[in-house]
């Protein structure tokens, strides 16, 4: 099991910096914490929560407890336990029959799941658990179970609380879990000291378990991004995502930390206008909606909008603009015709292997990997057997991921000039409509500069 953790690591490492644009650590010396510990995360994006932490771990490997659907199929349940995977059994599962198990059967079997887990712990390891027991994707953070708290306090006892466990809670933050070049932010907090619960711990195990659990969903939420509802989610991401800048104009947008601070600052003063103005809210609420839902259906962005200004030097920012999308063209076709195959099949694959939105980031990525693992080689070797010359070959070799950047960044460059270029038509045929947006974009900038006044005020007269 070791080999097959140790060879897998170095591809999927590469693999997680393809896949996400920007992943970024904070206190990375945390995530390096020795042994025996015990690591608790959020659940948002099924199998590449545990990759992404395993993947920046410099030494020790972690073990992982999962649910026992996946070790069912022959397949799965081989690659599981190479993967130093402990399965564990679900009360939901055994009654709605998806694990092979009996109701009565589960609680010997999950005995035996935590028999394992303390053995491990004993001999100074890592295991990882995820507490919320299941993986949703939305930025929340479901009620937690008490499993982690258990082992944790069960490893410790055996030990007579000698043996110092620490559950180290982290925050998985993605920009978008499902959308390739994504960001993704690694946020570890201060690790729990499990034997600071020994006293409780003998006086009432189920309190001291109840209490450790509590202690970790605090850690948990002071490092994640968590909103109340699907209506507070749209409307955070719908400012952060097109008027984060002119709100907080000094953040660094490089910095998926300082994204997450701006997302954090945004859902606190959404709280303070439910109790103090809760008119504001319900009128930014709608106009942003409402000019979302116009350059939706105009299929125009804020940005398109932003950089409508005549301004100086326009005229010469465009035809800077065209000239690089003419002169970017070859190259961008190269890397198309190159990538294209390898960059379309995992994204067919996860549409059609599931409909789950939890299972198609780590589809498309494992996947990725097998269709530029094979067809990247097959490529090479056809250029070497046409051409047989060696440098040649090396260069194209090299030139494949590169392009490949390249088309994207190209892509999504020659998107934005397209809008642009549709604003202006826009403006030529229908100038009433694009007066309308520019009208409804102003009014919110007034509102939220109304509202950022307002709440810094109140925050400054604490």
């Amino acid at each position: 099991m070791a080999l097959f953790y140790s060879l897998m690591k170095p591809p999927v490492q590469l693999a997680l910096r393809v896949f996400f644009r920007r992943l970024e650590i904070r206190h990375p010396e945390r995530l390096q914490e020795p042994g025996p510990l015990l690591v608790a995360a959020n659940h948002p994006n099924t199998l590449m929560d545990p990759l992404l932490v395993a993947a920046n771990r410099r030494r020790s490997q972690l073990f992982f407890l999962a649910k026992s659907t996946f070790f069912q199929n022959p397949l799965s349940r081989w690659f599981f336990e190479r993967s130093n995977c402990i399965p564990v059994y679900r009360r939901q599962d055994a009654e709605s029959g998806a694990a092979d198990v009996t109701p009565e059967e589960l609680a010997a079997l999950n005995e035996k799941a935590f028999g394992r887990s303390y053995d491990h712990l004993d001999r100074g390891g890592l295991l990882m658990i995820f507490p919320e027991g299941t993986s949703i994707s939305e930025r929340r953070l479901r009620p937690l179970k008490t499993g982690a708290a258990r082992i944790a306090l069960g490893a410790e006892a055996r030990r007579d609380f000698q043996l110092g466990v620490r559950i180290l809670p982290i925050g998985l933050n993605y920009s978008a879990p499902t959308r390739f070049r994504s960001d993704v932010l690694i946020y570890p907090a201060r690790p729990i000291v499990v034997a600071d619960y020994a006293e409780q711990y003998r006086q009432d195990p189920e309190a001291a378990a109840d209490a450790l659990t509590e202690e970790l969903r605090r850690r948990l939420e002071d490092h994640l991004v968590v909103t109340r509802d699907d209506a507070e989610d749209a409307l955070v991401r719908q400012v952060e995502d097109t008027f984060g800048e002119y709100l907080v104009p000094e953040h660094d947008e490089g910095s998926p930390y300082e994204e997450f601070r701006l997302t954090r600052t945004l859902l606190q003063g959404v709280a303070w206008f439910e109790r103090h103005d809760p008119e504001h809210l319900a009128e930014l609420h709608q106009q942003v909606g409402e000019y979302t839902r116009s350059l939706r259906q105009l299929r125009l962005s804020d940005e398109a909008l932003q950089r409508s200004g005549a301004g100086r030097g326009r005229l010469e920012r465009g035809l800077l603009t065209t000239l690089k999308v003419l002169l970017g063209f070859p190259v961008y076709l190269f890397g198309l015709v190159n990538n294209y195959v390898p960059y379309i099949i995992p994204s067919m694959v996860a549409r059609r292997a599931t409909k789950d939105v939890e299972f198609v980031a780590p589809l498309m990525m494992v996947t990725g990997m097998f269709t530029f693992g094979l067809l990247y080689p097959l490529q090479i070797w056809l250029v070497h057997r046409l051409t047989h010359n060696g440098w040649l070959t090396l260069l194209y070799g090299l030139s494949l991921p590169v392009t490949g950047f390249y088309a994207l960044h190209y892509w999504d460059q020659l998107t934005q000039r397209l809008q642009r270029l549709r604003l202006l038509r826009l403006f030529r045929q229908q100038p009433a409509v694009v007066e309308a947006l520019l009208r409804q974009r102003r009014n919110i900038l007034q509102l939220l500069a109304e509202a950022r006044d307002a709440y810094v005020a109140a925050q400054a007269s604490r």
